[in-house]
């Protein structure tokens, strides 16, 4: 099996874009940089740099190789700030995918999402490291008032150089599978049922550019980043990684 994919991200309505995506032959992964001044751009990037080597080969074992990179990069972002200490404050979330044939490792921190549509059905696959998350799991909030509730941005685990725990999972791949790697540019304006029609069309381009139209359209006030790919059955052609948002700028085609 491989993976056909498509990436795209968009500033909006922010001065910047803190966001960073990378899509590859055997990864997907978003980081959603946050502190403003204090380059949450920045924070993004690195930790996207210390995952992208995981592309270059097949691995073993894929939840292994992204707990390590995942401490790589929040090593990095400590060694940055101690050598920028202007940037103290700057953090990113982090939502990845490697595959290694049909064995897949997750790992996941703050409130990017991954979701999976699998024989036309929708789920989440990652669960939100938010304060609206926690008042849900409590039962003192509905999903349908979390829309509109103040604190509905409050995350409360971030990768900051300090020591956190990610939450990782092992997926297990099938043909005609399609997941979705979305910042909360996306998630936190589009709801389920539009995410879901969006991602009914044939094309995983069409589909990164029909979630892009939809947040924009409902008033995303954030960076919106898109990650869509298709598991296919054989050799998809793939031989390129797809770098966007803070981690390339303008999108950047790397060979791997």
């Amino acid at each position: 099996m491989s993976l056909s994919y498509s990436v795209q991200s968009q500033v909006g309505l922010r001065p910047n874009n803190e966001d960073a995506a990378y899509s590859g032959p055997r990864l997907l992964a978003l980081a959603d940089g946050m502190g403003g001044a204090a380059a949450g751009e920045v924070a993004a990037s690195l930790v996207i740099s210390e995952l992208a080597p995981l592309d270059q080969q097949p691995v073993g074992d894929p939840l292994g190789a992204l707990r390590e990179a995942t401490r790589r990069g929040n090593a990095a972002i400590a060694d940055h700030v101690a050598a920028n200490p202007e940037h103290e404050g700057m953090g990113t979330t982090l939502t990845a995918l490697l595959f290694a044939g049909d064995n897949v490792g997750l790992i996941h921190v703050g409130d990017s999402r991954a979701y999976l549509m699998r024989d036309g059905s929708l789920s989440q696959i990652t669960r939100d490291d938010t304060f609206i998350q926690y008042l849900i799991d409590e039962g003192r909030l509905t999903y349908e008032d979390a829309w509109n509730h103040p604190q509905r941005s409050m995350v409360l685990k971030v990768l900051t150089g300090r020591e956190v725990e990610p939450s990782v999972k092992t997926l297990q791949a099938k043909p005609r599978d399609r997941y979705l790697i979305c910042s909360d540019g996306l998630s936190d304006y589009v709801p389920l049922d539009a995410i879901s029609d969006a991602l009914s069309l044939p094309d995983p381009q069409r589909c990164t550019q029909a979630l892009i139209r939809l947040a924009l359209q409902r008033g995303s006030q954030d960076n919106i980043t898109s990650i869509v790919a298709d598991v296919v059955g054989g050799e998809s052609g793939y031989n390129i990684a797809i770098l966007t948002g803070a981690a390339g700028r303008d999108a950047t085609l790397v060979r791997v």
